[in-house]
């Protein structure tokens, strides 16, 4: 199987698509320079204690304060605080946490007013990310996350994750760790050190310990509330998760994190950093690899899939809900029984790549075609499980129920990924009335004719709709060759799948987004409406 990744870096978010044998399978977008995100760490000061809530408000910068709880302090917190107060009170030096003596753990069911109080400063990581009119949460228990481990500060505890089967590998790795653990810290030994040599992990180790050696040192000359430390890239921290040394290529369409990627692969598997690519086609980087299309494909309430069958997918508050059907199969066969069975292990792949690519998460039940023979359920379950094998979120798969129901439980691995395929009117903006499309060449030559003679551009790209562009490009007189002698040759015109059929964007030398809606496009549909409105009530008063 071909694994590829596509990172299409954009000015306001980062999106990396994971590619099987050219099919999309898992799909992430993340905000790029987010504030306040999960693991980063701030030196802050607590505001308020709420003995009520057996919490605290914590200042950290944000609008709103964060959200301390007792139970986030976790037990070794007065180890921990007993830790920063001395490093704040001399500055001079950073604390040996090797040597420092622990203190005893604290109680689950103490009360946070006996040992923090306002005023106090602290260092705090986030744990949940600001949502809506909430703050940020938090916790003391600090960690540091690296591809192999996660180093936990004041911790002594060695872990290994679940999914390393092997027991000889477990030993080796709880050995090698303890090996070159330094006194003071616990760590957390991830899927990925699996069979890893004692130089790897080493060399992390000392990465991840001279983190928090700096984070501690930056907050001895630091003022609360102040940022302390965060992960170099959001692109890097993404793919940290998700690289696999069996993946062929990774493309990328931006330098700077063409070259982080590049580093980071270079410094865990050197031996494969020749497989990031800078992508530098004009062609926006997910049309080119047939991405754009499969998104709008395949985030829809019902997902066609081979031979005309499809299955609807339906959300609900406390699960998930699939319906397969076979629609008007082409090669249907005469035997029903062989007909339900072929149907339901394609459209078993479907489902699971559904699973994937939308990371549905909580309980999933699926509604198979009626199948009487027990061993070709059997088939099926076994069918899905194999396929379920590849999925990283944790899950299990019951057997189909005597009505045909297949139910699952998947942990969810990231926030739900909500993609909307419906796409707003970009000549009314949902008001209902449009100018006329046979005049949409006039109104683009007038754009540019605006940008050219007006604000004096003329190097940018203007994106439009593959069947507009195809539309402007034909013939050996085109209009695209008429607007580039009229208005000169250094501004291009490309095709953009992610576009609607009437819509465009103009981007400039430096990459960002140049807004060329004028008031009448935004109002002129409302402004209608409003008249109308007015001379409505005119009538009514007149009467």
């Amino acid at each position: 199987m071909k694994s590829e990744l596509v990172v299409d870096v954009q000015q306001k978010e980062i999106s990396i698509a994971l590619l099987e044998d050219s099919r999309l399978v898992s799909l992430q977008k993340e905000s790029r320079n987010i504030a306040y995100a999960v693991g980063d760490l701030y030196f802050a000061k607590i505001r308020k204690v709420m003995p009520g809530l057996n919490a605290a408000f914590v200042n950290v910068g944000y609008d709103k304060d964060a959200f301390l709880h007792y139970l986030d302090l976790g037990s070794k917190f007065s180890t921990y605080n007993k830790f920063i107060s001395e490093a704040l009170a001399d500055k001079r030096s950073i604390p040996q946490i090797e040597k420092f003596k622990h203190e005893p753990e604290i109680s689950k069911q103490g009360t946070i007013s006996s040992i923090i109080q306002a005023g106090q400063q602290i260092l705090v990581q986030i744990a949940k990310e600001p949502i809506s009119s909430k703050g940020p949460r938090l916790t003391t228990e600090i960690s540091f996350t690296g591809r192999y481990m996660v180093l936990i500060p004041f911790g002594d505890k060695i872990s290994i994750s679940q999914k390393i089967k092997s027991t000889e590998e477990k030993i080796r790795l709880r050995q090698l760790i303890s090996s070159i653990k330094p006194k003071g810290f616990g760590v957390i030994v991830r899927t990925s050190a699996e069979n890893k040599r004692v130089a790897e992990l080493n060399n992390e180790m000392r990465t991840l310990v001279k983190a928090w050696e700096e984070s501690i040192e930056k907050m001895q000359h630091s003022d609360p509330p102040t940022l302390i430390y965060e992960e170099e890239s959001r692109a890097v921290s993404i793919i940290r998760d998700i690289f696999c040394p069996s993946f062929e290529n990774i493309y990328v369409n931006d330098v700077e994190t063409f070259t982080q990627i590049q580093n980071y692969v270079a410094l865990i598997a050197p031996e494969r950093k020749d497989i990031v690519k800078l992508y530098a086609k004009e062609t926006p980087i997910f049309d080119n690899f047939n991405i754009t299309k499969q998104i709008k494909s395949s985030f829809g309430k019902t997902v066609s899939f081979k031979s005309g069958a499809y299955i609807i997918i339906e959300h609900t508050e406390a699960l998930h809900v699939i319906d397969v059907n076979s629609g008007n199969r082409s090669k249907a066969s005469s035997d029903q029984e062989s007909n339900a069975l072929d149907v339901n292990l394609k459209a078993a792949d479907e489902i699971a790549r559904q699973l994937r690519l939308r990371d549905m998460g909580g309980i999933i039940v699926i509604d198979f075609i009626d199948m009487s023979k027990q061993e070709h359920r059997q088939t099926l379950y076994d069918h899905m499980r194999q396929i379920m094998a590849n999925d990283r979120a944790r899950h299990n798969i019951l057997p189909l129920t005597k009505f045909g129901l297949m139910q699952i439980t998947r942990q969810r691995v990231r926030p739900a990924l909500d993609i909307t395929t419906s796409e707003t009117c970009p000549s009314c903006y949902g008001k209902g009335e449009i100018q006329p499309s046979l005049l949409f060449t006039d109104k683009l030559s007038e754009k540019i004719d605006y940008l050219v003679n007006h604000l004096k551009i003329n190097d940018f790209k203007m994106y439009i709709h593959p069947y507009v562009d195809a539309y402007i490009k034909k013939g050996l007189f085109s209009l695209y060759g008429k607007w580039r002698r009229q208005y000169g040759r250094r501004f291009k015109i490309i095709a953009d799948q992610s576009l609607a059929y009437l819509q465009y964007k103009v981007i400039d030398a430096e990459g960002k987004e140049i807004d060329l809606k004028e008031e009448r496009d935004v109002n002129s549909s409302l402004t209608k409406s409003r008249t109308r409105a007015k001379d409505r009530d005119n009538d009514e008063n007149n009467v």
